[in-house]
């Protein structure tokens, strides 16, 4: 092996290095904007002329560690008779990726949930395709006097929800 072949395997071995380190570094970066986030965004879940919804979500948009602006989504309880589902609300998820105001305590009643939310138009609007048109999280609420929390964490291809608290 020639000196100039040797120098061009360093080059080449110091440039992967540095690309490898560049990727886990943002991707790092994106998990530590996305804890950030969900840490301060805890701080002021309510509007202030708003009453506190028994029930809320939170939208992130993974892939970007950005939260999910403008995402509409619609609540619907189960009608345990007709096995309807019937609307109670819809509304637009606003800069922290929050939708405030889902429901009233007095409203809010043991039964099957369903939260649907339209990642499709969301992706749309950013001028990205996804694999999922629209995202429903179907619940049970056992014990409507508990505070129940429903984030959605969503890539184009992928999507993660959990019960919090």
């Amino acid at each position: 092996m020639s000196l100039l072949d040797a120098l061009i395997i360093t080059a080449v071995c110091i440039h992967v290095v540095a690309l490898l380190h560049n990727t886990e570094t943002h991707k790092m970066n994106r998990l530590q904007l996305i804890k950030d986030h969900i840490l301060s965004g805890e701080k002021n879940i309510a509007a202030p002329a708003m009453l506190p919804s028994p029930l809320t979500t939170h939208v992130l948009n993974i892939a970007e560690g950005v939260p999910g602006v403008n995402m509409t989504i619609s609540l619907y309880r189960l009608d345990s008779v007709s096995s309807v589902w019937n609307e109670l609300t819809t509304g637009l998820t606003n800069d922290d990726g929050r939708c405030l105001g889902l429901i009233t305590k007095e409203t809010f009643i043991a039964g099957v949930y369903k939260m649907r939310f339209e990642t499709g138009k969301y992706w749309d609007a950013l001028g990205e395709i996804s694999f999922y048109p629209f995202v429903e999280v179907v619940f049970t609420i056992t014990d409507p006097s508990q505070k129940y929390h429903v984030p959605l964490l969503l890539s184009r291809f992928s999507y993660s929800t959990y019960r919090g608290s």
